[in-house]
């Protein structure tokens, strides 16, 4: 048994930033929880876990996983045969299966409107790059966030490359099926359909699942409360330590 509880590690998604998780670490730190935010590249999956896996590395110690939206395929890869890694916490995040990608995953149920409101161009190491037009960002990503902070939300999104989100998982087996893992969704989501959600959360056989009515993608900044605890709770489950309300 661990004499600390393990290190959580935040991973964004496509279209946001390492500072989404703001509030939601600030509210884990005030539960003395140690914290880190990764700056996911975006660029492919394959990559992107490699990446996370050096996060990990640095930790030196036990570490809760916890991914929004396409950081939810990259935690997912990053933790294959990772051994300090002790739980999984996908927040309106994809729980793909060898063999899927995001793009499979969002477009096998449907009512994601996520489509309509890109903008795609090509960058200079080839393929194509993504981007929620400014425009379109407030009601496809984050209908229940304020405008004025849903508007400096759309003008520092990270874009992420058309080959990350097709890109399918390459592991042996998926690590949500030995590792216990946790699902916090809206039922709001305009990226990812909240069928999606739920087919993800039963076929990993999730400890908590937890819908909230009326919240959209950007979960992470509209309700950090209600991902502060359900992080908080796995913390307590994976690392088998109390951890103060």
């Amino acid at each position: 048994m661990p004499e600390q509880p393990p290190t959580v590690v935040l991973v964004h998604g496509a279209f946001a930033e390492s500072a989404s998780w703001a509030r939601v670490g600030e509210l884990l730190q005030a539960r003395s929880l140690q914290v880190l935010a990764a700056a996911n590249p975006l660029r492919s999956l394959a990559g992107d876990a490699r990446y996370v896996r050096d996060v990990v590395a640095s930790v030196g110690g036990p570490v809760l996983l916890v991914g929004h939206s396409y950081g939810g395929a990259v935690i997912t890869a990053a933790a294959e045969d990772e051994e300090a890694v002790v739980g999984l916490v996908y927040v309106a995040g994809f729980a793909p299966q060898p063999g899927e990608s995001a793009l499979q995953l969002s477009g096998r149920f449907p009512g994601s409107t996520l489509g309509d409101t890109l903008q795609t161009y090509p960058v200079a190491s080839g393929g194509d790059e993504f981007r929620i037009a400014p425009d379109a960002f407030h009601q496809q990503f984050a209908a229940d966030v304020p405008a004025g902070q849903a508007t400096v939300m759309a003008l520092t999104q990270r874009p992420v490359t058309q080959a990350a989100l097709a890109e399918p998982l390459a592991v042996r087996s998926a690590p949500w099926n030995a590792l216990p893992s946790w699902f916090v969704f809206g039922d709001a989501d305009r990226n990812i359909p909240v069928a999606a959600h739920r087919f993800m959360a039963e076929r990993a056989g999730a400890a908590v699942v937890r819908e909230v009515a009326g919240a959209s993608h950007a979960l992470a900044v509209s309700q950090p409360e209600v991902v502060a605890a359900v992080i908080a709770e796995a913390v307590a489950t994976a690392g088998q330590v109390p951890v103060p309300a």
